[in-house]
């Protein structure tokens, strides 16, 4: 079975500290040899990533790209807001829906905004996710996350 996690943002986090974790868990990912597919709400949010991507440290350089950009088979992570074109076995997904494509992937990320609206989206794609065979936890976001 497919295993999927939600981390609970914590009160007041916003973009900055979502793209913070995000780029730390597909870090881990890529160290553990996992190629990872991000599926982003929009173009503008898959670029902001590409960029704070290439921004890490050089201790935590990860090969990535936006989908159709560099080799053919693409980076072991690619980032985009349309469906992946080849497989990966992570798939963190920041759209409010659950991406009809979310089964084709055995371990999935995803996230519980603190406000209202954004709680609801969580629980629609929780759903959504549990239907296509998921078995999910949730757990609160790292420390070192916040802190950064």
């Amino acid at each position: 079975m497919s295993q999927g996690c939600f981390y609970l943002l914590p009160d007041a986090s916003g973009p900055e500290l979502l793209e913070q974790l995000v780029c730390r868990l597909t870090t881990d990912c890529y160290r553990q040899g996992l190629g990872v597919f991000i599926h982003t709400r929009d173009q503008a949010q898959a670029e902001a990533l590409d960029e704070r991507l290439w921004q890490q440290p050089a201790d935590g350089f990860v090969a990535h790209n936006l989908q159709g950009e560099g080799p053919r088979q693409g980076a072991p992570v690619v980032i985009s807001h349309q469906a992946p074109h080849s497989g990966r076995p992570v798939l963190i997904n920041l759209a409010p829906q659950a991406p009809a494509f979310a089964r084709r992937f055995k371990q999935l990320i995803d996230f519980v905004p603190s406000y209202e609206e954004g709680k609801q989206q969580a629980r629609e794609r929780f759903k959504a996710y549990r239907q296509a065979g998921f078995e999910l936890t949730t757990a609160p976001v790292p420390p070192q996350t916040q802190d950064e």
